[in-house]
């Protein structure tokens, strides 16, 4: 199973690239053509099992808090591949909308705030240890990546929502 769904995500990936590369030149990239770019494989993955492709490719603008693929690796055996499940969609759909918050809030806008509302209803904490911005107990390792519809900060762990 895992290595179909790494063979899966290499042919979409490599497809997704070529196409987000033909689209760069036209026209700056959205959340999910900046996020395919950025080699963010279990993510795009997710988004396009979670059925939320075309809404990441809206008008947004949005703020996505984006988990890298060794975040997506630091969950229990098993639980990516479970979630990608079609009988799981609704699930994956408010793991993944955790992570948006609508808006376009940029670093220095985030420093500002202690909380913000996700599209997926709850809100995610934020906070400042070690000199760095955490959400929830996320370290925020990379911000201010930049897309036409929004930004994205990169995160080092997946958030999940209260229950």
């Amino acid at each position: 199973m895992l290595n179909s769904l790494k063979h899966a995500l290499t042919t979409f990936t490599l497809g997704a690239a070529l196409t987000a590369s033909a689209l760069a030149a036209d026209k700056p990239m959205d959340i999910v053509d900046t996020a395919v770019a950025g080699h963010f494989h279990t993510l795009v993955a997710a988004v396009q099992a979670a059925g939320l492709v075309e809404t990441l490719k809206g008008p947004g603008p949005f703020t996505v808090f984006a988990p890298t693929d060794e975040a997506f690796a630091k969950l229990p055996a098993g639980t990516v591949e479970e979630l990608l499940k079609p009988e799981n969609k609704s699930k994956l759909q408010a793991i993944l909308t955790y992570h948006v918050v609508a808006g376009r809030f940029l670093a220095k806008d985030v420093m500002a705030i202690s909380a913000a509302p996700t599209v997926q209803g709850q809100s995610i904490t934020i906070g400042h240890a070690d000199g760095g911005v955490m959400v929830d107990n996320a370290h925020v390792v990379r911000v201010d990546i930049v897309a036409s519809n929004g930004v994205i900060h990169v995160i080092d762990t997946v958030i999940m929502p209260k229950q």
